[in-house]
């Protein structure tokens, strides 16, 4: 079978080609560059060292290379949707938008579709159901698991992945690098945001978007405790980074007319806690799972946040109330309390058994008439 591998310079997508040429397949692998912003100064020195890591990985199997650039797409629609969503107040996911627009999108529209299949180095698998359904699965390892930032990609461009260590945990991953030698066998792997590599996330917004001191307001006093460089800095739920002493705070809402950051202490604050999630731009994966059912309301299992942790809930479609594309919305309410919902994220939504992931939709912070958040 003849299949492109997305290659990183990362240990996952080297043992990912390390198992696809095991198992006999015409791999050729490719590296997506997205220099840095041209006009912020900086350099491009660890796109250089990922991809001379590639091309070691590449001459060790004897596998072809190629490095292509994506970066106006890039910056075009990943880094403008987290700027304008920030700009909002809102909290953006630019590595769920970049799987789908960049890695699924603009390379299967160039060089993917020449190949029977596009494998990654992602921690996630998938399910053919005997009449040939394809489904987004979970990964064996539950920590490293990475189907929620996959949680946008469409069916099409689902039918066309294959996820070799998705049957791998971690710790396994790095002992097949370590035991054939690779040259990143001890790499760390990457924190940052897709493609943004070394660069701090806080100093990229201050980049794009400046700073613009305001306070930030005790919720249940009103009273100043702090100031803040901007709203867009932060988001519902974070903890760190507040430079508050007297915690643990929390920053629970913001003003983003005002410029103002709210925040609540303690670890059991009830302000940093809800139960529901209203959800517009539903987006499911392979199936709508009403699909003709006259049940409104499911059991689900979901997550709003990059976590090995599943929430249990009902999601229920609400028929009445449409978003800005004609879609029904819908309504995730939790079994139990759920810290940080942050408007602009996405609630990913899961089997009951945690094992296929559904798709998603966007946490808007309405609240919803009609369903208790208690």
């Amino acid at each position: 079978m003849k299949i492109a591998a997305l290659i990183s310079g990362g240990v996952d997508s080297a043992v990912a080609v390390h198992r696809l040429v095991e198992q006999g397949h015409d791999v050729h692998l490719f590296y997506i560059r997205i220099a840095m912003d041209v006009n912020d100064g900086s350099n491009d020195c660890s796109a250089e060292e990922d991809i001379d890591i590639c091309r070691l990985i590449a001459r060790r199997y004897g596998l072809p290379f190629d490095v292509v650039s994506l970066h106006d797409e890039y910056w075009e629609n990943v880094m403008e949707y987290a700027l304008r969503t920030v700009r909002r107040g809102l909290t953006p996911n630019p590595d769920m938008m970049c799987n789908k627009i960049i890695k699924f999108g603009f390379f299967e529209q160039r060089w993917g579709h020449e190949f029977d299949l596009t494998a990654t180095g992602h921690y996630a698998s998938t399910v053919t159901d005997p009449d040939g359904t394809k489904w987004l699965a979970t990964a064996v390892d539950a920590v490293k698991d990475q189907t929620d930032f996959l949680a946008q990609i469409s069916y099409d461009q689902l039918r066309h992945l294959t996820f070799p260590i998705g049957d791998l945990p971690k710790a396994e991953v790095r002992e097949i690098a370590v035991r054939e030698h690779m040259p990143n066998a001890m790499r760390k792997d990457s924190q940052g945001i897709c493609f943004l590599g070394k660069i701090n996330y806080n100093d990229f917004i201050r980049r794009h978007l400046g700073e613009r001191p305001g306070p930030i307001i005790e919720i249940e006093t009103g009273r100043k405790i702090g100031e803040h460089r901007g709203y867009w800095f932060h988001t519902i739920g974070q903890r760190k980074g507040l430079g508050l002493s007297g915690g643990p705070w929390f920053v629970v809402r913001k003003n983003i007319h005002d410029n103002v950051v709210y925040v609540s202490r303690g670890y059991d604050t009830e302000k940093q806690y809800g139960r529901t999630l209203h959800l517009s731009e539903m987006h499911f994966i392979t199936r709508d799972i009403w699909a003709g059912a006259p049940c409104r309301s499911v059991p689900v299992t979901f997550k709003n946040r990059h976590t090995p942790q599943f929430t249990e809930a009902t999601l229920t479609r609400l028929d009445d109330q449409l978003d800005g594309s004609g879609r029904p919305e819908y309504v995730l309410h939790s079994a139990e309390r759920v810290q940080g919902i942050a408007p602009g994220q996405f609630g990913v939504i899961y089997t009951p058994d945690r094992r296929i992931c559904l798709g998603s939709g966007l946490i808007t912070g309405r609240a919803v008439t009609g369903i208790a958040d208690s």
